[in-house]
């Protein structure tokens, strides 16, 4: 099942990043990357960061090691529980 599920991730964030202009033109720009990056360019940086991140996700499911890259990601915040 995580496989399945970290190609459809994979298929949409390798949508998300070469289609940008098609995402653009068909559901519009998002506000708050317009704001925070810039008047044109805002938002196709926004799709391309989300497919970034959607390709991201997708081969840690792919690979099965997203217990490992949170225990990673969450270790220093965890490591003071521990005492």
């Amino acid at each position: 099942m995580n496989i399945v599920l970290g190609l459809v991730m994979l298929g949409i964030g390798g949508l998300l990043t070469v289609k940008t202009e098609w995402f653009l033109n068909n559901f519009g720009s998002i506000d708050w990357f317009e704001d925070k990056f810039g008047s044109s360019g805002g938002s196709r940086l926004g799709y391309k960061l989300i497919g970034f991140v959607f390709l991201f996700l997708g081969i840690i499911f792919i690979t099965g090691s997203g217990g490992s890259f949170m225990g990673w990601l969450l270790g220093p915040l965890l490591k003071y529980n521990q005492l």
